[in-house]
């Protein structure tokens, strides 16, 4: 009988998620959330394509913010999310480069169709056919998003669609842009 108390307890406490998150500590984030990376951590080298075949890199976009979002024309949070982040390339202008990579396999002649279809506009577009940028970020799913500090380092990461046009993640992204210390601007983000 007594290895079923302890049996109990182990599931009770796997269920509610105890030794995962400590007591008194944040919930932990859910989907479309902004999770900062503490502290930011060198962004892993992958290569890309630009819709016209030409080779590209993240060390292209040193110097500037960039918000690398991996997705997919088969992704359904992706056809949600890919509107938001065009209306937020549009609010923020030259201040962000939002990467948006696509993972498909089938290249600009089903990405293209795509992006005219959604009517997006300010969002450069890019392809990875081999999946590169999703083997170096160790991406367990699409969409997910990182934040790129102007030095090269991951500040953060969304999982799931987000609204990116939201004040919330605006502010987040502000933030990054105001400050040159990007630790103590992702810490500005967590704390109180």
């Amino acid at each position: 009988m007594r290895w079923c108390g302890a049996l109990a307890l182990s599931l009770l406490l796997l269920l509610t998620g105890a030794g995962l998150v400590e007591a008194g500590a944040a919930e932990a984030p859910r989907l479309g959330e902004f999770i900062p990376v503490l502290p930011p951590q060198p962004a892993p080298p992958f290569s890309f394509v630009d819709p016209g075949g030409n080779a590209a890199s993240l060390a292209d976009f040193g110097g500037k913010l960039v918000v690398l979002n991996l997705w997919a024309t088969w992704c359904v949070p992706c056809l949600r999310e890919m509107p938001s982040l065009d209306r937020m390339q549009t609010r923020l202008g030259k201040d962000v480069v939002v990467l948006a990579i696509s993972e498909d396999r089938g290249g600009d002649k089903v990405v293209e169709p795509f992006i005219e279809k959604l009517g997006l506009k300010s969002v450069k577009f890019y392809l990875d056919p081999k999946s590169g940028a999703e083997r170096a970020f160790k991406v367990q799913g699409l969409p997910t998003s990182f934040v790129i500090g102007r030095e090269g380092s991951v500040l953060g990461r969304v999982e799931g669609a987000a609204e990116w046009d939201s004040p919330k993640l605006l502010d987040t992204l502000k933030s990054f842009l105001a400050s040159d210390d990007p630790i103590k601007a992702s810490f500005r983000r967590v704390l109180p």
